[in-house]
């Protein structure tokens, strides 16, 4: 069962034989590859090109000291603006606590004096090592962010280690924290990552629509009250031919009208997987009265936030590699190390931004104005549209007045995609809750520029080039050398 303990305890470990005892040292690296149960109700496999051992996980049940915040009194600013009236009650779960949203978005909420838990497999970790990947920016522990954030801020936040698709564990997890509300971002997010081989792509269907389908059901069976809040994502919708709006369209069909789900078209099976999310949640609602809200996200940007800032053992992961790097971060880091800008084929693909400080601040806004029992709405989670092209434009002059020169190539897409299209998305709901955009500016391009410029040591330029390919999957992914 999942237990409240000290950070120094014994792991539980699950499996279909007895639970047997692991002990947790203070200062070691917890999950890395070199762990393995010989029994998992969903054997997670060793990815490894040539690798022959398959590497096999129990479900750890865990939580760092539990110690209850209580929330200081502030007056209220309104139904439709974040109040600390309204976080002062409620007890969040952040599935997905340890990854890049997911940990700026606890430490968030956390200061804003939400009680917050973080619940994670952390088997993101574990993808940088199978890979031969890394951040650009070192990372601790979660062990040793989780103190490190108790240190600086006297501010607890519990721990539970698992792997959500082991209802067992979830159950557990749900039964002894009793959230009020759910932040979901518990789910393998790469695109190329699903493209790579059958294996990923069934890791990350299983992984992703399993897993939500296990948060809802925890939430029929156990907290029927608890608001779900879900990151879903702008490529649900592919790049339609006209204007994207925020979940719903109303059309009219042979002389009669109706208000209906968007049509997805969705470009790989991550964002297929986003689509099963979306439709078994829009199902429960309707039938179980579960109140949900699906933030479709664009791309996000950024590193820091107002809490990751104040340690670096804090600091957030900054993913530049061809499976989990983003086009913004890519050129970045590209730019630092006086490599070529890579545009893929003809560089109009256009999506929708956002500043990690927006993401958090998008997530509060749902929490405190939560969707009402049976109702699914869907917000658009983006500030600003922007082509490659035009990124690489913007990186170009911010690079140049830091005295770097940049040049820029195009390279085939390894992608499926229409490279020139329209792009029209709504985005207006958030707006409307309060949230207050930060834009991409001048000053953004430079911190990140700049971030690049300090960690250059650590890029592995071998990584940065694309070699995951849409219409090869299967084939074993290669290091292309620059």
């Amino acid at each position: 069962m999942a237990q409240l303990l000290p950070a120094s305890c014994s792991l539980n470990i699950s499996s279909s034989s007895k639970p047997y005892a692991m002990s947790l040292n203070r200062s070691s690296t917890v999950f890395r590859g070199s762990f393995r149960s010989g029994t998992s109700s969903f054997p997670l496999k060793k990815f490894v090109s040539g690798g022959k051992r398959s590497y096999r996980f129990g479900t750890i049940y865990a939580t760092a000291v539990s110690m209850s915040q209580e929330a200081k009194s502030q007056p209220g600013s309104g139904p439709r603006k974040i109040s600390s009236e309204a976080s002062k009650a409620k007890r969040v779960m952040i599935i997905g606590g340890d990854g890049y949203c997911g940990w700026a978005t606890a430490l968030h909420l956390s200061n804003k004096n939400y009680e917050v838990a973080i619940v994670d497999s952390l088997v993101r970790r574990l993808f940088d090592h199978q890979l031969g990947l890394d951040s650009l920016t070192p990372i601790s522990s979660i062990h040793n962010r989780i103190r490190c954030w108790k240190s600086i801020t006297g501010k607890t936040l519990q721990l539970y280690i698992g792997d959500i698709c082991d209802f067992e564990f979830l159950a557990e997890t749900f039964k002894s924290f009793e959230p009020d509300a759910v932040v979901h971002f518990g789910e393998q997010r790469s695109a190329p990552y699903s493209m790579i081989d059958r294996s990923r792509a069934v890791f990350t269907q299983h992984n992703n629509v399993i897993g939500t389908l296990n948060v809802l059901f925890a939430i029929k069976e156990f907290r029927d009250e608890c608001h779900l809040v879900k990151l879903g994502t702008m490529g649900e919708y592919g790049t339609p031919n006209i204007d994207i709006e925020e979940g719903y369209i109303t059309i009219t069909h042979n002389g009669r009208t109706d208000t209906l789900p968007y049509p997805k078209q969705a470009s790989s099976f991550y964002h297929l997987s986003k689509v099963h999310d979306s439709n078994n949640i829009a199902f429960t609602c309707k039938a179980w009265g579960i109140r949900a809200t699906d933030l479709n996200q664009g791309v996000v940007y950024g590193l820091r936030t107002d809490e990751t800032a104040m340690h670096e053992e804090l600091c957030n992961r900054f993913d530049y590699d061809g499976v989990f790097g983003t086009a913004l971060n890519r050129f970045c880091v590209q730019a630092s190390v006086g490599h070529p800008l890579t545009v893929y084929g003809k560089g109009g693909q256009t999506r929708g931004y956002l500043d990690i400080r927006d993401t958090v601040q998008c997530v509060e806004l749902a929490i405190a104005n939560p969707a009402q029992p049976g109702e699914f709405r869907v917000f658009n989670q983006f500030t600003e549209q922007f082509s490659v092209n035009e990124l690489a434009t913007l990186v170009t002059k911010a690079s140049e007045k830091l005295g770097l020169e940049v040049k820029t190539i195009s390279v085939p897409n390894p992608r499926v995609e229409a490279e020139e299209h329209y792009y029209n998305a709504k985005h207006t709901k958030l707006i409307e809750l309060g949230l207050e955009p930060h834009l991409l500016s001048d000053s953004l391009l430079d911190s990140l520029l700049n971030f690049a410029i300090q960690f250059k040591d650590r890029v592995d330029t071998k990584q940065i080039l694309p070699n995951v390919s849409w219409r090869k999957i299967g084939v074993k992914p290669k290091t292309v050398v620059a």
